[in-house]
Parts: C-alpha cells; structure tokens; sequence
C-alpha cells in the first residue's frame, strides 16, 4: 500500500510542477501584449525574468516554511497565488508596472512555493531511485508549455490576450490547489521495503545530513549554483524568445511558431527525466560535461537553418539539456548534502535560476535590438557554454569534521 501511495504522490507532484510549468509558454503572450499596447519586446520580457527571479526567492522561503509547517500548505499556497497572479494579470491594461506585480510577483511567489515541494518532498519518498525520481519530479514544469502554448495562441485568437489571462489563471489555481493538497512527507526514517543501499551507494553519498549554514561553508555549494546559473542561462535565454526566434528564423506565422513552442517544451520535459536517469550511471557530474558540450554545437547551429522541422529539433535537444539541469541538480544536492534538507539548500540554490532569468532572456533581447537579429545573442552563448564545460569538471564531494569517513570517491564511481 506505501508502495502506491509514494507513487500516487509523484503523480500529483507531477501535476502540480506541469501546472506551475506552463510559465515557460510566455513567448505566445509576448507579440500579442506589444501589438495591442506598443510596449518593447525587453519591457514585456522584463514580466517573464521577474517571475523567475521571484521564484529563486520564494524557493528558498518555501523550503524553510516546509521544514515548519509540513508540505501541503506550502503547496497549495504555491497553486493559489500562481493562479492569482495570472488572473490579475488580465488588467494589465492599467500599464507595464501591474504586469510585473501580478504575473511577475505574486505569479513568481507561488512558482517557487509550489515548486521546491515536489523536489524535496520525492526525494524523501525515493531514497532508492533517486536521480529518477527527482527528474520525474520536475518533468512536469518542462511539459507546462506543450499544453498551455497551443491552448493560449487559441483563446486569444478568440477572447484576446488578458481575457485568456483570467481564463488561464482560474483554471491554474483549480490545478495548483487540488494537486498541491496531496503532497506529504513520509514517516520519519522511512525506507523501501527491502531495500538496502549497496556499499557503492554508500560511498556516493554523504553519511550525514547537512544544514544549509554547512552547506554555504563548503566551496562546492556555490560551484553547484553556479553550474545551474549557466545552464539555466543558456536554455532560458531562447525558452524567453522562442516564439519570436522561430518567426525570425523560418518565416513561420504565429500559429506554427506556437506549434514549434510546444515540440521544443518536449525537449525540455524529456530532458528532465532523461539526464537525470543518465546521472545515475555515468555521475552528476559527467552529466553536465556533456549537456554543455552539446549546447556548443546546437547553440552555434541554430542561427545556420530556416527549415522549420530542423530549427525546432535544435530547439528541442537545447531544451533537453536545459531540462536536464533541473532534472539532475536537484539528486546532486541530496548526494552532497543528504535529503533531510533538500528544502532550503535546494531552495536557496535556485536563487541560481532567478538570476539566468535576469541575465539571459534580457541579453538575448538587448542583443537582438542592437543587431536586428537573434544570431550574435545564440553565438555568443555557445562560447559561455565552452568556458562552462571546465566547472563540472573541477568539482567534487564536499568534506565534512561530521562525515569523516566521506572520502573524494575516484570520477568513474561518483553519483
């Protein structure tokens, strides 16, 4: 019966992460808000970056209120407030300043309350799959857009873009509140029936729980932010302009840009899942060694094509490894720091992710004003993502005076 109970609630934090996901659709909202009210293609990206940004931060806050209050009000709080956000964001006619408020920071809050619940709470229901399990966990944020892009372009082709705001925003609260009611902690000291971890287990992971005034003490903390800062960099800096880079590249109207949106979404959910699987073979590690060594090529390529099949097959294996970042950082932390406090350690390391949306989606944008194409911006990430190749590399297990028998494992035994 535990057996399908932990499974049962996979399955809801599925669901809640693919309702939070569907942020990552912003890119079909982007022509229709600067066609009816003539803002800057920066200016409506701006509610995009400040959303994420937001959600790096009430991350890191929802973790701690977890450990505190258990994970189902975090969660449904995290449903209630995106759905809200998205809702009063349909007054966006009061001007660019309400955007940012409603979608931006009352969205962003419930992004990052609802998000670090799932994270923290499977790997504690997973102790023996986890890097599947935490790929899993947040394979539903990259499938958001496969549902919500297609269904956006169509509602505001019927009812305009800030009625489809309410629409949207009601029925992602419904979603947020149902499947966040859901989550909950295991029993204290739970495990697997039968399950035993192996010796080679063992040694990958820490033999102790840290805190997260620990974790900050330790250099490996911040090598591990800064990893997901520029893998998420990369990924969301096209994620941001999608839409509008297809158009650019192809000719495509909006409806197939859309369409290519939603295929490109798929990357990004598959990546999540299938990186994370990948880590627990060839390590975390190894994992994002080879993430950055594909974006090189992939970044450097796309400006090079104009069929639309091939522009939106780079897009998808880009939007893999982007996934990929999310799927596997969150079974690094817990390797490195142990699950107990996956919640505010994991949090706080997705202030990593509000930066990128800073940084990345408003580099893309500035650069394409000043040049009048997306080629110098993509380019120029495929050479960040050269440099990013060494980091992985050069990081190892933390030691600790409390973990002393957690010796520097050789690279081809880590996980």
């Amino acid at each position: 019966m535990t057996r399908l109970h932990r499974w049962g609630i996979a399955l809801a934090g599925f669901l809640l992460q693919m309702t939070l996901g569907s942020v990552y659709a912003w890119s079909v909202f982007k022509a229709p808000l600067t066609h009816q009210f003539h803002w800057a293609t920066p200016d409506v990206t701006f509610a995009f970056t400040v959303a994420i940004f937001t959600l790096g931060i009430a991350a890191f806050a929802g973790g701690f209120w977890m450990n505190r209050i258990g994970p189902r009000p975090v969660a449904m709080m995290g449903g209630l407030f995106y759905g809200l956000g998205v809702m009063l964001a349909s007054f966006s006619s009061h001007g660019l300043g309400w955007l940012y408020l409603t979608f931006g920071l009352i969205g962003g809050v419930g992004l990052g309350f609802g998000y670090i619940v799932p994270v923290a709470v499977l790997v504690r229901w997973f102790p023996d799959r986890r890097g599947f399990i935490t790929g899993l966990a947040v394979c539903g944020f990259g499938a958001g857009a496969l549902v919500t892009a297609p269904l956006a372009v169509r509602l505001i082709q019927l009812v305009g873009v800030l009625h489809t705001f309410a629409w949207l925003g009601f029925g992602f609260m419904v979603l947020g509140l149902v499947s966040g009611y859901f989550m909950q902690d295991p029993p204290a000291g739970y495990r697997p029936a039968g399950w035993k971890p192996s010796v080679r287990v063992e040694r990958q992971r820490t033999s102790h729980s840290w805190t997260l005034h620990d974790a900050l003490g330790s250099w490996q903390w911040w090598a591990l932010w800064l990893l997901l800062f520029l893998n998420t960099s990369a990924g969301i800096s096209l994620i941001s302009q999608e839409a509008p880079v297809f158009s650019e590249l192809t000719g495509a109207s909006a409806i197939i840009a859309a369409a290519m949106v939603g295929v490109a979404s798929v990357g990004n959910a598959a990546g999540r899942f299938f990186w994370a699987g990948v880590s627990d073979v060839i390590t975390r590690r190894w994992t994002f060694v080879l993430m950055f060594a594909l974006q090189i090529g992939l970044f450097w390529m796309l400006p090079l094509f104009t069929a639309s099949w091939t522009v939106a097959i780079i897009a998808f294996l880009i939007l893999m490894c982007y996934g990929g970042g999310f799927g596997t950082m969150p079974a690094f932390v817990a390797d490195y720091y142990g699950a107990a406090n996956v919640g505010p350690i994991y949090g706080l390391m997705l202030t990593a992710w509000g930066a990128a949306s800073v940084f990345g989606p408003m580099l893309t944008a500035t650069l394409h004003d000043s040049s009048g194409n997306y080629r110098s911006g993509l380019h120029l990430i495929a050479g960040m993502m050269t440099i990013s190749m060494l980091l992985p590399i050069l990081v190892h297990p933390p030691r600790s005076h409390k973990n002393p028998r957690s010796p520097i494992p050789p690279l081809v035994s880590e996980s």
